[in-house]
C-alpha cells in the first residue's frame, strides 16, 4: 500500500494520467479481500491471485500489526475521492471505528491485534517498529483531509498526549527519547524507526496552535537531537538500527543485532520537516553531516549499501540498496536543501514511504472525481 499504492497516487496527482489511478485501484482491489474479517481488522498478507489471507505466524498468536492496519487510511480515502467509490474509505473508517471503541491497556495501543477476536495480542507499545506510522497517518489523515476528518484529529491527540506522559523521557545527560512498554514494564530503547516523530510532534504543533503546541515543539526539538546524537557518537556518523539510555550510556547501541544502519530515512525525515518549520540552520548542517557520511561509508560501484556496524569506520558491508533509501532518504535529504515551495507542506502531506498526496480543498492538484465534488 504505501509503495505501490502510494506511489501511482503520487503519479496520478501530479500528471492526471488516468493510468496511474487505474494501476492504483487495481492494486487495492486485490487487497480487498484481506479485510473480510468479523472485526474489519486485515490480515497481513494476501494472495494476490487467489485472495486468499493470513497472518504471520510469529505475530503474537496470528494478530495483525498496528503499524499496518493503521497505514492504510491516507491512500485509501484519498483513492475514494478520486473515484468516486466509497468502498476503500469504509474499510478504513470501518478499522479506525473499531479502534476507537477499544479500550487500550495502560492508556496505550499494543502493537498486536487479533483480527478475529478484536482483542489485543502482546501488551508491547512501540513507536518504533510495529507501531510507529499508525500514529503518523491519524496526524496526516487529518491534514490530507483538508482538517475535516475531526475523528482522526481526536485519536492523534489522545495518542501522542498519552505517549507524551508514558513513554517521552528525558536522560540524565538531558536527552529526549521515546522508550518502550512492555506488559507495563519501560524498556528505555528507542528504534532508529521512532525518528520520525521528532517531525510529527513538529508538524502537529505547527498545525494545531493549541495548548498542546509549545510542548509538542519542545518533544520534536528534543528527539530530533537525540536522533543526530546517535548519528554523531557512532564512528562512521550513521545512525544505529536502535539506541539504548542506561547510566553508563546514552543514545548508543548495546547489542550487536541493533548496530547495523541499512540506509534508513527516518532521521532525515526529521530534519527535513523541523528545516521547514523553524529555519534552524543546524538541520541543513546535520543533513550535510549525513550526505557526507553515506558517501564515505555507504556509496559502492552499484550504488549505496547498509553497513553491520556503525561503530567500525570500513566495516563489513550488507550489499542492500533498499528501495526506501530511494523513495526516502534521498528525497527528504534533496528536499532539505529545496526551497519550501518544492512539495510546500500547505499544500502536500507525505505518506510514511515519503510519496506525496496533495491537501484536499488546497491543492489544485487533488483531482477529485465528479460524485466526490458534488
Amino acid at each position: 500500500n504505501i509503495r505501490y499504492v502510494g506511489g501511482m497516487l503520487t503519479l496520478y496527482a501530479f500528471t492526471g494520467d488516468e493510468l496511474f489511478k487505474e494501476k492504483a485501484v487495481h492494486i487495492v482491489d486485490k487487497l480487498l479481500p484481506a479485510f473480510n474479517t468479523p472485526t474489519g481488522i486485515p490480515y497481513a498478507l494476501v494472495n494476490m491471485q487467489t485472495g486468499s489471507s493470513k497472518n504471520f505466524g510469529w505475530a503474537s498468536g496470528g494478530s495483525s500489526i498496528l503499524s499496518e492496519f493503521g497505514t492504510l487510511h491516507m491512500e485509501f480515502s484519498y483513492l475514494s475521492d478520486i473515484t468516486g467509490d466509497p468502498i476503500y474509505r469504509e474499510k478504513v473508517d470501518k478499522i479506525r471505528n473499531f479502534l476507537a471503541k477499544l479500550e487500550r491497556p495502560a492508556k496505550l495501543y499494543p502493537n498486536y491485534l487479533h483480527p478475529k477476536t478484536g482483542k489485543w495480542g502482546q501488551q508491547h507499545t512501540s513507536v518504533g517498529a510495529l507501531g510507529d506510522s499508525f500514529y503518523e497517518y491519524l496526524l496526516k489523515e487529518w491534514l490530507r483531509s483538508g482538517k475535516r476528518d475531526t475523528q482522526a484529529k481526536e485519536m492523534f491527540d489522545e495518542a501522542a498526549k498519552d505517549i507524551e506522559e508514558k513513554l517521552v523521557k528525558v536522560s540524565p545527560h538531558g536527552l529526549t527519547y521515546i522508550a518502550e512498554m512492555k506488559y507495563n514494564r519501560l524498556e528505555h530503547k528507542m528504534d532508529h524507526l521512532a525518528c520520525f516523530a521528532g517531525g510529527m510532534y513538529g508538524l502537529a504543533a505547527q498545525e494545531e496552535k493549541d495548548s498542546n503546541s509549545d510542548r509538542w515543539m519542545k518533544i520534536a526539538e528534543g528527539i530530533t537531537h537525540t536522533c543526530h546524537e546517535s548519528y554523531d557518537r557512532s564512528d562512521t556518523k550513521l545512525g544505529p538500527e536502535a539506541f539504548r539510555f542506561t547510566d553508563a550510556m546514552e543514545a548508543k547501541a548495546m547489542k550487536q543485532n541493533e548496530k547495523y544502519y541499512i540506509l534508513r530515512p527516518e532521521t532525515f525525515e526529521s530534519y527535513f520537516i523541523m528545516w521547514r518549520l523553524t529555519k534552524d540552520e543546524k538541520y541543513r548542517n546535520w543533513g550535510w553531516e549525513a550526505v557526507q557520511a553515506l558517501e564515505n561509508s555507504c556509496k559502492v560501484d552499484g550504488g549505496y549499501t547498509g553497513v553491520r556496524d556503525v561503530y567500525q569506520v570500513g566495516g563489513m558491508k550488507d550489499d542492500v540498496q533498499q528501495s526506501f533509501f530511494l523513495a526516502e532518504s534521498l528525497k527528504y535529504l534533496y528536499l532539505l536543501f529545496s526551497d519550501d515551495s518544492l512539495i510546500s507542506l500547505d499544500q502536500w502531506v507525505f505518506n510514511t514511504e515519503a510519496h506525496p498526496l496533495p491537501i484536499r480543498g488546497v491543492n489544485h492538484f487533488y483531482r477529485p472525481s465528479m460524485q466526490t465534488e458534488s
